[in-house]
């Protein structure tokens, strides 16, 4: 087998200067140090990093980013610092809290024949933005499509979110996770939540697969796991991350049940009691009655169009006509009313927190 290592080269003027600042400072090791009469080159290991410090290399001294779950005891609480040599190194916690923000409220509408533009992110899977906006970084709404069906080039990964559901609005995508066995077929009507930092991979899907990914927040980390092999041995369906279980709900022999606005019916998907309310998530369906103005006081309210014809009426606005593909979100307080919904409509509404109250004219 080949012995292979990489060096990163820094620059320095005056070599001398640089080794106490590696070593007592940051704790590095010097592996090697040359020529003996007059020391012009130095190698220093450490926190994952081998560094070449050369004098008069012709290379920038650049930034060293070292990440510790101690930093205010490392370089004496410093979070930045100079080195003799020029380069800069930043200190950083590794396992950073998760940051919410606080939602900016407004009133979202964002329909398919507006042409947003698809972008093609993770995986090659093409992204479509519902809520431009972000509310103020606390949700990122995306519409997923691959195109070409087959085997899916991802890894093991996990997310750092508050939140992260995957709701399958069109063909079908395999997908495992760690501790849940084998891997699970998603279909139109099914949906998935990814508790924070649960390990998974998608596998493969159907030509055109299309979902409705949601986050909170709207920027967060996704790291790849090299280590660990999916499906793991266990089967755990009850564990908890970060207070949050595995959903794996579907469509068929769904229980129907009257919604929260006169007028329609749905089903629950589970999530509300197994994220033990951070999150609700509900399917809507035409129902008896006639549709009435009404309020809520969630503090994010999201609505997908899956199928049918609605419009969307709000206090002070103009009436939106809305179709299969189009999007909406409803500040609190604000009054709206979902009306002349077509007969085969369904919507899927998400609420963050999951229970709230509704106010009904």
């Amino acid at each position: 087998m080949t012995d292979t290592i990489a060096e990163m080269r820094l620059p320095t003027s005056e070599l001398r200067d640089d080794i106490p600042f590696f070593t007592k400072v940051l704790g590095m090791r010097m592996d090697m140090i040359y020529p003996a009469d007059d020391p012009s080159t130095a190698v220093f290991s450490g926190h994952g990093l081998r560094l070449r410090v050369e004098k008069d290399a012709p290379e920038q001294p650049g930034t060293i980013r070292i990440l510790t779950s101690d930093p205010d005891g490392f370089a004496d609480g410093q979070r930045s610092l100079l080195a003799p040599n020029g380069t800069r190194v930043e200190i950083e916690d590794r396992n950073p809290p998760m940051i919410m923000p606080e939602t900016v409220h407004s009133f979202v509408v964002r329909r398919l024949k507006d042409q947003a533009p698809w972008i093609i992110g993770r995986a090659g899977m093409h992204y479509r933005d519902l809520v431009p906006d972000r509310l103020g970084g606390s949700i990122i709404a995306s519409h997923i499509r691959i195109p070409d069906g087959g085997p899916v080039p991802d890894m093991v990964h996990f997310h750092k979110v508050g939140f992260q559901l995957i709701f399958c609005i069109h063909g079908w995508v395999d997908v495992v996770y760690e501790d849940q066995g084998p891997k699970m077929r998603l279909t139109a009507g099914d949906c998935f939540i990814q508790p924070p930092e649960i390990r998974h991979r998608v596998l493969e899907a159907s030509d055109n697969v299309q979902v409705i990914e949601i986050g909170v927040p709207a920027e967060h980390v996704t790291e790849i796991d090299h280590d660990m092999q999916l499906p793991t041995p266990h089967l755990c369906p009850d564990r908890e991350w970060q207070g949050q279980k595995f959903v794996y709900n579907q469509a068929k022999d769904a229980e129907w049940v009257p919604f929260r606005l006169p007028g329609y019916i749905c089903r629950d998907t589970t999530i509300g009691a197994n994220t033990k309310g951070v999150a609700g998530v509900q399917v809507a369906r035409r129902g008896e009655g006639e549709p009435q103005w009404a309020a809520h006081d969630t503090d994010i309210h999201f609505t997908f169009v899956m199928q049918g014809t609605v419009i969307l009426e709000g206090e002070g606005r103009d009436p939106y006509p809305l179709e299969q593909g189009d999007a909406f979100v409803i500040p609190p307080g604000m009054k709206t009313r979902l009306s002349t919904p077509s007969d085969d409509i369904e919507l899927l509404e998400v609420t963050l927190p999951g229970t709230f109250n509704t106010t009904v004219e």
